[in-house]
């Protein structure tokens, strides 16, 4: 698989997905796209955090917790990058689908977002992180290892 470095993505082309990003040594990062670059309404930030918050409880119990290096926000708010360390591909999809399908479900208080846990624990919202969670899990349904590469650049990015 070629992987195309993230300054190279041409951003016109870029749809949602799950998009390996960067392999250094034996740590591999993932682009988990939910929004369409300059195409979409981006995602709120009391979406995007409190899905940060389920996400990462949820694989604090998962059986490879420790291969889960970090998880958190693009700063264009389409969507969060995975860093895991010796995971297949094949185990990072489906950990990536799971996790997004407990967000969908999840009902009760968010993980860690008491005032003594939490820097900004007044901006969540999860309806929004669970229909976000919704949407994206339609586009990820039968994503498999040979989605993971981004798109195709027809010309050389400006």
């Amino acid at each position: 698989m070629k992987i195309t470095p993230s300054s190279d993505i041409d951003f016109n082309l870029l749809k949602k997905g799950i998009f390996l990003s960067k392999i250094d040594d034996d740590i591999t990062t993932y682009d988990i796209r939910m929004k369409e670059p300059n195409r979409e309404t981006v995602m709120t930030n009391s979406a995007i955090h409190t899905i940060e918050h389920i996400f990462k409880a949820y694989a604090q119990k998962t059986e490879f917790a420790d291969n889960i290096i970090f998880f958190g926000p693009m700063g264009s708010r389409t969507g969060f990058y995975l860093l895991t360390r010796n995971l297949s591909d094949n185990y990072s999809i489906q950990f990536i689908k799971d996790a997004f399908q407990h967000i969908a479900d999840f009902w009760g208080m968010i993980p860690k977002a008491s005032p003594n846990e939490c820097g900004n624990c007044l901006e969540h919202n999860l309806p929004q992180a669970k229909e976000e969670a919704k949407e994206f899990l339609e586009i990820i349904r039968d994503w498999k290892k040979e989605d993971l590469e981004y798109p195709e650049q027809t010309e050389e990015p400006v």
